[in-house]
């Protein structure tokens, strides 16, 4: 049996009904595109301009991760042609919104808190800051702005939040509740993140994909950029990548620095991208911007299936994807 063969039937028995990316979007200093996550991160790459990108008009009072998230979710929806100058271009109830982050507004929260302490009491909160305190300000305002109808969730869940959401996207999907998903990750870089996190490197960026019922893309006229296969979610990158089948990936993308040294080097001879070491330390974002990798690595000629693993060894869990090339059940 050929690979293109053996995928196909992979892809076909991987959790029912096929998904496929159809967009990516990105919102990251120093990546414009799929293919440059795939890079090392530029020197002195400037921080995201939301103004630059999108206008001031409608930015204001929103808070950092918000306005990263408007950014890469914009591009993301015109991306896979579901966004043009007059609106959406699918019904608004066809499609889910998933949202991963899980230091988005922590800014804000610590500033109330610290005011509350300073003032004892509440009175002098601001009414435009109110919303930003609430976890899912990101979900509801791509919501509402997009006009996006179908479920709606905000995911806290650590650093496999972002697989999570693409998990959940395709179960949607599966179900018949959504016919596509708007799956973004978004993490601020700020003092209040810095604090609770000990990094000193934060992406402070977003990344968002479309993931749809197979075909609807083409139906449109839009490409599938890559297959959504098996998902995995286990205590351990080791155990995590077992799960996830007995093909050998010809890439992956791991978590960092997290794996037990003693239990020696998964998957090796596989090449693997470590996207935290290169453009800094993502939690809920991470899992976002490996499919989004994923995408650059086939649209550059990479063979499948791909790995995205979340979550170090340690970690409360670790999340596990496969994605396989758009050409992989033709």
């Amino acid at each position: 049996m050929s690979t293109a063969t053996t995928e196909a039937a992979a892809v076909r028995t991987a959790g029912g009904t096929v998904t496929a990316v159809t967009g990516v979007g990105l919102a990251v200093p120093g990546a414009r595109t799929p293919q440059e996550l795939l890079a090392a991160r530029p020197d002195g790459a400037a921080a995201v301009d939301p103004a630059a990108r999108l206008g001031k008009k409608g930015l204001r009072y929103k808070d950092r991760a918000t306005q990263l998230a408007l950014c890469c979710a914009d591009e993301a929806l015109r991306d896979a042609g579901l966004l043009g100058d007059d609106g959406l271009t699918v019904p608004g109830e066809s499609v889910a919104v998933l949202i991963a982050s899980n230091y988005g507004n922590v800014d804000t929260v610590c500033a109330i808190v610290e005011m509350i302490a300073a003032e004892g009491t509440a009175g002098g909160l601001s009414p435009m800051d109110v919303p930003n305190a609430s976890s899912n300000v990101i979900a509801s305002t791509l919501a509402v702005k997009y006009g996006l109808r179908g479920p709606n969730l905000m995911l806290c869940n650590g650093p496999t939040s972002g697989l999570d959401a693409v998990r959940w996207a395709a179960t949607l999907i599966r179900s018949g509740r959504a016919d596509r998903a708007l799956v973004l990750g978004v993490e601020p870089d700020n003092r209040a993140v810095r604090r609770l996190t000990g990094a000193d490197r934060l992406v402070d960026g977003a990344a968002a994909v479309v993931v749809e019922r197979l075909g609807c893309g083409p139906a449109r006229g839009v490409a599938e950029r890559a297959l959504v296969g098996a998902t995995a979610r286990t205590a351990g990158v080791r155990a995590c990548l077992d799960r996830l089948g007995a093909d050998a990936p010809a890439v992956w993308f791991g978590p960092g620095d997290g794996t037990d040294p003693a239990d020696g080097t998964p998957l090796p001879g596989v090449p693997r991208y470590d996207l935290t070491g290169e453009w800094g330390e993502s939690s809920a974002a991470l899992g976002v911007l490996q499919c989004a990798g994923a995408v650059g690595w086939f649209a550059a000629g990479g063979g499948g299936p791909v790995y995205a693993v979340a979550g170090r060894d340690g970690d409360d869990a670790t999340a596990g994807l496969v994605l396989r090339a758009p050409d992989a059940v033709r």
